[in-house]
């Protein structure tokens, strides 16, 4: 399927691994998918959201705090008279190194969560339903919308960015461009 992509998608695709490394997730998700296009600067899809004022820095908030707490804040620990250096030494000396980041950081190949998988089935659908034989970044924002399952679908209905007010941003883009 990916070979249908345009270079602004794949591009986004494969940006969504290093959103998904940046914040530990073990899995590439619709949110990390999100992120990273409209973090895509060419892209139809990437231009919508910013336009839309769903900017790359505010995605990766949203994306944060539905993601809740997850990492060790030394800081918050400090306050508590807890010296986190030293824990992370012990539990290492105990456990071998990197024991407190074990299950959080993934090495290799990051596999798509089953409602990224779904996503990027929609964006081909999207592309199908306009015509195109190729699939957009403006597909895969399409598909990831359509994809009523996950993060990213949350983090859009909180901003009130819904499919119908999606599909009508990208019939004007198309027929501006």
């Amino acid at each position: 399927m990916f070979e249908r992509f345009t270079d602004a998608a794949r591009q986004a695709v494969a940006a969504a691994e290093g959103e998904s490394r940046g914040m530990t997730s073990g899995h590439i998700g619709t949110e990390h998918l999100l992120i990273a296009l409209a973090a895509e600067p060419q892209g139809l899809g990437g231009r919508i959201l910013r336009h839309m004022g769903a900017g790359p820095d505010d995605l990766r908030a949203d994306a944060r705090r539905h993601a809740g707490p997850s990492a060790i804040d030394p800081d918050a620990l400090a306050t508590l008279g807890i010296d986190f250096d030293e824990v992370k030494r012990r539990v290492e000396e105990t456990f071998g190194p990197g024991a407190l980041s074990r299950g959080r950081e993934c090495e290799g190949h990051i596999p798509f969560a089953p409602a990224a998988k779904k996503s990027l089935e929609l964006s081909l659908r999207s592309a199908q339903a306009l015509g195109d034989r190729f699939i957009g970044s403006e597909h895969l924002l399409l598909g990831i919308a359509r994809a009523d399952q996950g993060t990213a679908a949350r983090i859009l209905q909180e901003r009130g960015i819904d499919l119908k007010r999606l599909e009508a941003a990208v019939a004007q883009a198309r027929r501006a461009a």
